[in-house]
């Protein structure tokens, strides 16, 4: 199958590939059949399985040999040519989400496309860095805010009056209606990367051990295979 390469790091020798089919596929340096290294953009070909990409080539390498070798032959035609118009470039096509950036690497990657990109997604799958990549900033933004909105409620004064902490409760509140969303479709993400459905979010609703139930869920590893979900998620160790 032809696909193209999204992104590989070198240093830990993991990357993934879109397919022709619109299905992205991870990949290790020990699925490179001749390159040693892939950089991202680069069109292969590769052996799909599991979502995993095996006797990962590319196709210019593979290309670059037979141009060297009939450069001679076509030497001549092209001095016959005269006046006529150079050939465009053959454009390289673009398979699945190749468009899209490769998934981020660093923590607050993963919140800031949690409440950008991710705003209404409840499809696909979520590893545990991700997760907590975004609960954690979560958290740390709502800190922030709440301190911004306990600052000026001391500053007008309502801390003795009868509105109290009027302006720290609109913040906060504003802010957690707002993240609502990304925060229910990261955590049922989560839930489909270990396998399960993402109705099982419902539990929560359950007294005491609802939000303990989802937490063990949010710490359960990766499952190592693609599922109805999709594959497995990008920089998983398999």
């Amino acid at each position: 199958m032809r696909g193209e390469v999204l992104h590989y790091d070198e240093d830990q020798g993991f990357g993934f590939i879109t397919g022709a089919d619109g299905k992205r596929y991870t990949f290790t340096r020990e699925n490179l059949r001749r390159e040693p290294a892939m950089r991202k953009g680069a069109a292969v070909e590769f052996q799909p399985g599991g979502g995993q990409a095996r006797d990962v080539f590319s196709i210019a390498s593979q290309a670059a040999p037979a141009a060297a070798t009939d450069s001679s032959t076509e030497a001549a035609p092209a001095a016959q040519a005269g006046n006529a118009p150079a050939a465009s470039a053959p454009q390289a096509r673009h398979f699945g989400r190749s468009s899209e950036q490769a998934e981020p690497t660093d923590l607050w990657g993963y919140f800031w496309r949690g409440v950008t990109q991710n705003y209404f997604n409840f499809a696909g799958r979520a590893r545990r860095k991700e997760y907590w990549g975004y609960f954690l900033f979560w958290v740390i933004s709502l800190l922030v805010i709440g301190g911004i909105g306990l600052f000026a409620d001391n500053e007008m004064g309502n801390f003795d009056s009868s509105v109290s902490a009027a302006v720290t409760v609109g913040l906060c509140g504003t802010f957690i209606l707002a993240t609502l969303l990304p925060s229910l479709g990261m955590t049922v993400r989560r839930i489909h990367d270990i396998g399960l459905s993402g109705w099982l979010y419902l539990v929560v609703l359950i007294p005491t051990i609802g939000s303990l139930i989802i937490l063990v869920f949010a710490l359960i590893p990766t499952q190592a295979r693609e599922n109805q979900w999709g594959p497995v998620p990008a920089g998983v160790r398999i």
